[in-house]
């Protein structure tokens, strides 16, 4: 079936605290089932979905790092948590019938497939969902960096970062009640006022090759299927 959407193709970057729900750590199974659904809709769409996950509800490799570890040895374990993610978000969406892969940039051939191109995009065009595991499988590079890269390499029109809030703000919402949403930003002033979308190296990335990304609320039921639409919501930065 081909899509009636504006986006063919995307990338879902999901944080590991987006997991949570109100708990203060782990995962919260009712956050994952209803965030598979939203996947399933926009698959069953037509659309292609890949999806990275952070591991910050389970582990931080930089606090960790900050409180006396070696920085690679916390960023391993870091990439070992959005395994974890991974595997929990593909059960819930195997459960309502999508074919999903979880491929790893660490090789851990018992659990998922390892990390190669074109296989992935094979998988996309055969209609499964893949969610890309263990971060770019190298230290001191975030999940932010990896879903940045890998978009790329699978050709994603776009990312989409789904976020506890409804887009990006001046300051944070949560503490300042003032704060303001911005509708439109370019990639130059996000560097240069330090705004909180992705880290540096993943806005240079998709700045160099003209990547747009869209942050939105994923609590709000109904928001990953209005984006892919091309409904303005959140904040979309290009």
């Amino acid at each position: 079936m081909q899509p009636d959407t504006k986006y063919k193709r995307i990338l879902l970057k999901l944080s590991g605290e987006a997991l949570m729900g109100d708990k203060e750590f782990g995962v919260d199974t009712s956050v994952i089932t209803s965030i598979a659904k939203e996947v399933k809709e926009v698959h069953d769409r037509g659309v292609q979905v890949a999806l990275v996950i952070g591991g910050g509800n389970i582990f931080r490799g930089v606090s960790a790092s900050a409180k006396g570890m070696d920085r690679a040895q916390a960023d391993y374990v870091g990439m070992l948590a959005t395994v974890i993610n991974s595997l929990m978000l593909q059960d819930a969406l195997e459960k309502i019938g999508v074919f999903t892969r979880v491929i790893s940039a660490i090789e851990m051939k018992e659990l998922a497939e390892p990390y190669i191109r074109r296989r992935a995009v094979r998988h996309l065009e055969k209609g499964r969902v893949i969610i890309f595991a263990a971060g770019t499988g190298n230290p001191y590079f975030t999940t932010d960096t990896a879903a940045s890269l890998r978009a790329m390499e699978i050709n994603a029109d776009v990312i989409l970062k789904g976020t506890k809030v409804d887009g990006v703000y001046d300051r944070d919402p949560m503490k300042d009640k003032d704060a303001r949403r911005y509708e439109k930003l370019k990639f130059i002033d996000v560097l240069k006022d330090s705004l909180k979308v992705m880290d540096a190296t993943a806005i240079s990335l998709c700045m160099d090759n003209d990547l747009p990304i869209i942050v939105f609320s994923i609590k709000v039921p109904g928001n990953l299927m209005k984006v892919v639409m091309g409904e303005e919501i959140g904040t979309i930065v290009s």
